[in-house]
């Protein structure tokens, strides 16, 4: 036989300086591959009972229990893992390994767990050609012409004058009912179909079917809207008034399911940016076992989809707010600490970023755009046309990042937002930037971002949550 063939002085050379993307399926063993399937199933599980963000503050918070984490409004000096929650909307999770180092900073990663989607207005009820409608008012960049003629559920909470909290979660359940957006059929669609994407759906037809049935069968003036507002007041005891003070959302109704022959994908909604929140949660929650003496926090921000404001922002002094409650705390509190602690961290900003697809190529820039199932994005900057809008990362702070990375074995990809002139983005970097800590962006590629339904490679989400756990052993 033939012995193997000898690779070229070329071949050697290239071996040796250049920098290779490659699959994280190629060469896999079994029980890898069975980890990556695993982490995958329970993400989903995150994702179906966290559909809204306090929902998703909820989740964090039960699992932190479950992992030892205590809540900082109970915790003592001895604790060491905390968990701590702003209006139920936002929250950290925090890992003290030494609170006499708080001035050398915190190992931080943080990820939004807003998510585009439909809120009803404060005064949404209404009816008319006998049925009954609610008006809402779309959150974050969404196309509007994805949202309509498909099942909704309804998620959100209510305040009432009394002060009651009413939860609402309603078509995520086998018998639930579930809400719709109506659309023109193709036969009369002649005018519309001369409108462009945009404009195609306006904002306010993004108005959800509620019902039909008049109250008492009796069709007389609002009979619909009163029998709707006397079922909600039945079931649960609140007037049209408490709209005011509400929180509803309608979400995709469903369970994230797995996409593809081989399954090697997940589909769902909100996966900007509950991936990444998800993955560095367990990462943080799994760090324990590896060695290390930092003080590290996973940071769960609010707003993110519509500018990072308000007081549960990025923008916000949230981030602030966090670190100054640990340090007071441990007997710390000190305001040239807090300020020192904030500028010797390291911030991993971590969302998502947008992978090829090859119906869409055209968009993206594929030496330095995301390969599906090449493992995490390490994005040095953001931003749009010119870098507009950007934190760019320090060339010393991204080699400490990809040095950590390979040390662990993962799979990682430089990636930019599509070309340069195409649009582009933002995340919440530059917001943590201002404190003087080094930041970079880092998570994992989607498909049909902000989409109702978003897909992630089951790989590139194992890499992601690797990546993490490197950040944290590493740096």
């Amino acid at each position: 036989m033939p012995g193997k063939s000898k690779k070229s002085e070329l071949e050697k050379l290239g071996d040796k300086l250049l920098f290779k993307k490659e699959s994280c399926w190629e060469g896999i063993e079994d029980a890898e591959n069975k980890e990556i399937f695993e982490l995958s199933a329970e993400y989903k599980k995150f994702l179906d009972c966290s559909k809204t963000e306090r929902e998703a503050i909820n989740t964090i918070e039960k699992a932190a229990e479950e992992h030892g984490f205590v809540n900082i409004e109970n915790a003592t000096k001895e604790d060491r893992k905390l968990f701590m929650s702003y209006d139920g909307v936002c929250g950290a999770l925090v890992y003290v390994n030494d609170p006499e180092s708080f001035e050398e900073g915190f190992l931080m990663n943080g990820a939004h767990i807003d998510v585009p989607r439909i809120d009803l207005k404060g005064y949404p009820l209404y009816e008319s050609e006998d049925m009954a409608y609610m008006k809402t008012h779309y959150y974050g960049g969404i196309k509007k012409y994805q949202w309509v003629t498909r099942p909704l559920a309804m998620h959100g909470v209510i305040i009432c004058q009394d002060g009651r909290k009413v939860e609402i979660n309603i078509g995520e359940h086998e018998d639930d009912p579930v809400f719709t957006i109506n659309d023109l059929l193709p036969h009369l669609s002649q005018d519309q179909n001369k409108k462009s994407a945009t404009t195609v759906i306006e904002g306010e037809q993004l108005n959800i079917l509620v019902g039909s049935i008049p109250f008492k069968f009796k069709s007389e003036k609002n009979s619909i809207k009163l029998s709707i507002l006397n079922e909600l007041y039945e079931k649960y005891g609140i007037v049209e008034e408490d709209f005011v003070s509400a929180e509803i959302h309608l979400v995709p109704a469903g369970k994230a399911r797995d996409i593809g022959f081989d399954r090697s994908f997940v589909g769902g909604h909100g996966q900007d940016d509950r991936i990444c929140s998800y993955l560095g949660m367990r990462a943080i929650f799994d760090v324990e076992k590896a060695e290390t003496s930092k003080n590290m926090m996973m940071v769960f921000f609010d707003k993110e989809e519509i500018g990072s404001m308000g007081n549960s922002g990025a923008n916000s002094n949230l981030i602030e707010r966090m670190v100054n409650d640990i340090i007071n705390l441990y007997g710390k509190g000190d305001y040239n600490r807090l300020i020192k602690a904030l500028e010797n961290s390291k911030f991993l900003s971590s969302d998502v970023n947008a992978g090829i697809d090859p119906e869409w190529k055209s968009v993206m820039e594929p030496m330095n755009s995301a390969k599906m199932g090449y493992g995490v994005c390490l994005t040095k900057f953001t931003g749009s046309r010119g870098k507009s809008g950007s934190n760019e990362a320090h060339a010393e702070f991204v080699a400490e990042v990809r040095n950590a990375f390979n040390k662990d074995g993962v799979k990682w990809q430089t990636t930019e937002l599509g070309k340069v002139d195409q649009g582009g983005g933002g995340t919440i970097a530059y917001h943590l930037a201002r404190y003087g800590m080094d930041v970079v962006d880092c998570g994992t590629a989607l498909l049909s971002m902000h989409s109702p339904f978003e897909v992630a490679s089951k790989a590139d989400i194992y890499h992601t949550y690797k990546a993490y756990m490197a950040y944290y052993k590493y740096l």
